[in-house]
């Protein structure tokens, strides 16, 4: 029965889409190691036999599929909730057969399902590094036995956690997927009920809202309300990144036209003073976002920091709270969290330009850091992106592509990613008196996920 579930499932998501998938390797994830030395605890490590195969495995290519394997190893379970027990699911099966009802409706949720099934291993890391943080952290001695996951060395409430991170991010690109009617005839209103755009809408909101209330209810279940009011505020946040800065009909994100007064931060890999949106004094507080638009940096920060650094930043935050930590390391798992995430998304932004030509119809974000660093040095390509009011798809990518090739825009998202790499590996190994977390020179290097480290260590990757 299972069996021939699987079967039909796998033959829904195959018709989902008639090109073959891509799979875009990032930059290598390194291993870095963890121990913890305040006697009050518990030090965790991998198994020998895992220590042997990452000691004997060449690191020299860089393999993204390889790191995450190799990670899960070490935490001992595959994070990703989109796991058999999920694709097995009920609910899972009847999306993938409303999904199939979409097939050539040009529909923006198939090209999200596509990502999500093809990239799952992109998706799935965010679960991954807060289940790295948790077994690098380990846990207070205090924390009753039945509550430990010993197999894997995380508590079973982290490995909740780490569920709810993925079901929180994959909501949200769900819920994106959904298409404003508004630019239809009539608004919309003179197509029938079972038409394949409302369908498809219908099928964006409750699967979305589906992910997010078995999200809300894993929360619950910890019976935290300090961690509640984090991931709540995470949510929040997620919110709140749809109404930054200007977009097109779709709710596709504009670039501001960059101020003459803004201060350029990217030029040195230390300057991260400006780059507080008063998180840094209360996380659950909503950020402000004072003279921010316009400045190209800022504006970049804040719209990727609402859009999921918080969340990695919390869940990082969280899965500390969970093992006992005080409220100092916790601050500094959301650091590590929110920096990683915005030395992620600087190289997920530059891979578009790594090409000498864009490929015929690709289009990239238009508020990439290298495209927001290329207007803020020559306003003029600013008239392009007017075009783009109604529809991003008025633009002229390949103008703006080679313009971005042109300026210094690409060289200065390196120097950003370079700066949030090394911010988030600073925070990584911060020491307090009693607990060393992430020290990178123990034996037991099993960081895995890291992959920003080599590129902060090499800016000419490009």
């Amino acid at each position: 029965m299972a069996m021939s579930k699987a079967i039909r499932l796998c033959g829904h998501l195959r018709q989902w889409s008639s090109v073959p998938s891509r799979k875009v390797k990032l930059h290598p994830a390194t291993l870095y190691s963890a121990t913890v030395v305040s006697p009050d605890v518990r030090q965790l490590s991998t198994s020998s036999t895992v220590q042997e195969k990452l000691a004997t495995k060449s690191v020299q290519k860089h393999d993204w599929n390889r790191a995450v394997s190799e990670a899960e190893k070490i935490v001992g379970y595959p994070t990703s909730f989109l796991s058999l027990r999920w694709l097995l699911s009920d609910e899972i099966a009847n999306v993938a057969l409303h999904l199939r009802k979409l097939v050539g409706s040009n529909h923006p949720l198939l090209k999200t399902a596509k990502t999500l099934i093809y990239n799952d291993k992109n998706q799935q890391a965010w679960g991954l590094i807060v289940l790295l943080v948790s077994k690098a952290s380990g846990h207070v001695a205090t924390i009753p036995d039945m509550e430990q996951d010993k197999s894997a060395g995380v508590l079973h409430s982290q490995r909740a956690l780490a569920e709810v991170t993925e079901m929180i991010r994959t909501s949200h690109l769900v819920h994106q997927g959904m298409l404003n009617l508004q630019s239809f005839d009539n608004a919309g209103n003179d197509l029938s009920g079972d038409s394949d755009m409302i369908f498809g809408n219908k099928i964006a909101l409750l699967g979305g809202d589906y992910l997010l209330a078995n999200a809300c209810q894993q929360v619950a279940t910890l019976r935290n309300q300090d961690l509640n009011m984090l991931i709540s505020s995470a949510f929040r946040d997620l919110a709140e990144s749809n109404f930054i800065g200007e977009r097109d009909e779709q709710n596709n994100p504009l670039p501001t036209k960059p101020s003459a007064h803004a201060k350029e931060l990217a030029t040195d890999v230390n300057s991260l003073d400006d780059l507080g949106f008063g998180d840094l004094e209360d996380n659950t507080e909503p950020m402000k976002i004072d003279g921010v638009v316009g400045s190209p940096e800022k504006e970049w920060s804040l719209r990727h920091v609402l859009g999921g650094g918080s969340l990695l930043g919390k869940s990082c935050q969280g899965a500390l709270m969970l093992g006992g930590h005080p409220e100092s390391l916790q601050k500094q798992g959301y650091l590590f969290g929110k920096h990683l995430s915005l030395a992620w998304q600087a190289c997920i932004d530059m891979q578009p330009f790594l090409l000498p030509k864009l490929p015929m119809g690709a289009q990239f974000s238009l508020v990439s850091a290298p495209v927001l660093f290329q207007l803020e040095h020559d306003s003029a390509l600013y008239d392009e992106i007017e075009k783009g009011r109604k529809s991003v798809d008025n633009i002229d990518y390949t103008k703006v592509h080679e313009a971005v090739l042109e300026g210094p825009g690409l060289e200065k998202t390196k120097i950003l990613q370079r700066k949030h790499s090394l911010a988030a590996m600073k925070h990584a190994r911060w020491r307090c008196s009693c607990i060393a977390v992430f020290s990178p020179d123990h034996e037991n290097a099993w960081l895995a996920i890291d992959s920003c480290q080599p590129i902060a260590n090499n800016n000419n990757s490009a």
